[in-house]
């Protein structure tokens, strides 16, 4: 997220109408939900944890032991058992 210089963006009378409210704070102003995206949407992480989480699945068909599996994805044993019971 970046930031914008409200006097760019904004007539100078909503300016005044927000800093009655806030003055000289960072405020967040949420999307409008029919424009939202889901988490994940803009970036490739959502394909990079599905190939890890099959990764983690074929170790374990290979009989490496959740403990060894948490070691090698630095994850906890009770993430690598949820991980597997999803795969299952």
């Amino acid at each position: 997220m970046s930031y914008r210089r409200a006097e760019q963006i904004l007539p100078n009378e909503i300016i005044e109408l927000i800093q009655n409210y806030v003055d000289g704070e960072c405020i967040y102003i949420p999307r409008k939900e029919n424009s939202r995206k889901n988490w994940g949407e803009n970036t490739s992480i959502r394909e990079e944890l599905k190939e890890r989480n099959r990764n983690i699945y074929l170790d374990y068909q290979k009989g490496m032991k959740g403990t060894e599996i948490a070691g090698k994805y630095y994850l906890s044993l009770k993430s690598i058992q949820r991980i597997i019971n999803q795969m299952k």
